[in-house]
């Protein structure tokens, strides 16, 4: 007790914990009769409060130096917004290609998709180098000249829009300063996959020019193979689809749209030898319905193959003898391309130079696009001369012809005329209407409970 009771002999003393600046006076004679293990005990108890109370101002500095650095992020300036009413614009058209296998189709949807569309990767491409103010193509006077379906590709699709201009109202309208405003092609064509291609822009357009309303004919093909199938015939019974006829049933029905007015004119349908491979249903009109090159092909198909007359073609147009569309499948999507559109106004279409060294770059591009395709195509060669070959038998069956390679495979094939029938055209407007009708009902029935 010695060494201890020496310690606090003097009473009064000042004891700081670790870390501490200030003193704490404490009353020490009551340690005097302490032995050594309570003492040690109360050192420990004393020695563990300093360092929680070192441990609480650590605690307290890191917050105070992440809340400083917050501090400081938050003071940096936030990048400005792009402000279009600080620049001009001006009304063009693009026309531009696409593959469309890896899209889903060319409109924009309100709804997701699983695949994006052309519209989509165009117009935020558009977004992106700020030539548009918003993904709302009625902002900026958008419009299509034809719109294609899900895994059509177009090799000359056209669209009109207001975009941002380096120049003024003035300038724009002097083809020697065409070379100052921005090169477009070259600037989407950076943003772009490699699958979607513009080429060519059109700066001076005709008062009221539209490009689907302007639009006086377009051009589809449609490729396939000879194979199994009768060429003579089907050239025979395309004819037959030429001038203008009701076409309802040879498309999809579409009550949303309220069509009531099926007529659409057929310029020319032909049949012609495309290259060593292909054949081609070549096809110019003034306008086409939902999905109709492709049920017109369907058609073509099952006649080529025998399994129809030539005259199926007739009957399916003739309204009073076939009032409701027979059920059918279409040809497949993949081998319709939209080849070119033509307008009833003359059009200067500014195409990028073929020497221009931007040329070279996205005709490397292609190259590398065509390559990734050729290679495919010789690797999937070499996968089918690895098997071993078989005569594939039909066992009584029919294969009918879709385009696609497969076909479908049925036990007996049943004529046209025989078929189970859609509903006609009045029953899917008014059913359409109808569900839109309750639809509203019920939003307004909702709103007056609100």
């Amino acid at each position: 007790m010695g060494f201890w009771s020496s310690i606090f002999r003097s009473g009064s003393k000042t004891i700081t914990n670790s870390g501490s600046t200030a003193g704490l006076a404490v009353d020490t004679t009551k340690y005097a009769n302490w032995n050594k293990e309570k003492l040690i005990q109360r050192i420990i108890e004393l020695e563990s409060n300093g360092a929680g109370v070192s441990k609480k101002r650590k605690n307290e500095d890191d917050l105070h130096e992440v809340s400083s650095t917050k501090s400081k992020k938050s003071k940096k300036k936030k990048p400005r917004e792009f402000d279009f009413s600080q620049h001009n614009t001006r009304f063009i058209a693009l026309k531009f290609a696409y593959l469309g296998w890896n899209y889903n189709g060319l409109a924009l949807q309100k709804e997701a998709t699983k695949l994006p569309t052309v519209e989509s990767i165009l117009l935020e491409a558009m977004g992106k180098c700020k030539l548009v103010p918003s993904m709302v193509p009625q902002d900026f006077k958008f419009s299509r000249c034809g719109r294609t379906d899900k895994g059509v590709s177009a090799m000359s699709q056209v669209v009109s829009l207001n975009v941002r201009s380096a120049l003024t109202d003035e300038e724009q309208q002097d083809p020697t300063m065409d070379c100052k405003e921005l090169d477009y092609a070259h600037i989407l064509n950076q943003q772009l996959p490699n699958d979607i291609r513009v080429s060519a822009v059109a700066f001076r357009l005709p008062d009221n020019f539209d490009a689907r309303f302007s639009c006086k004919r377009r051009h589809y093909k449609y490729l396939f193979q000879a194979k199994g199938l009768n060429i003579e015939k089907m050239q025979e019974a395309c004819k037959l689809f030429e001038g203008e006829n009701d076409f309802r049933n040879f498309c999809k029905l579409d009550g949303s749209k309220q069509i009531t007015n099926y007529h659409r004119n057929v310029i020319s349908a032909n049949i012609i030898k495309y290259d060593d491979k292909f054949y081609c249903f070549d096809l110019i009109g003034s306008a086409f319905l939902w999905h109709q090159v492709r049920c017109m092909m369907a058609n073509l198909f099952l006649v080529g193959q025998g399994l129809e007359e030539v005259t199926l073609i007739t009957d399916m147009l003739n309204i009073e003898q076939t009032p409701r569309k027979p059920i059918y499948d279409m040809a497949d999507d993949l081998p319709l391309i939209l080849y070119d559109c033509d307008f009833d106004c003359d059009i200067e279409w500014k195409h990028t130079n073929v020497n221009d060294y931007k040329s070279v770059k996205y005709g490397k591009v292609v190259d590398a696009l065509k390559l990734h395709y050729d290679l495919k195509a010789s690797l999937i060669q070499l996968f089918e001369d690895s098997l071993p070959s078989q005569e594939f038998s039909m066992r009584g069956k029919t294969r009918i012809n879709q385009g696609d390679g497969l076909g479908r495979i049925v036990s007996r094939y049943q004529k046209m005329a025989e078929r189970d029938v859609m509903a006609d055209v009045e029953t899917v407007n008014a059913k359409y209407k109808r569900k839109m009708d309750d639809k509203k009902r019920e939003e307004q029935a909702l709103k007056e409970r609100q």
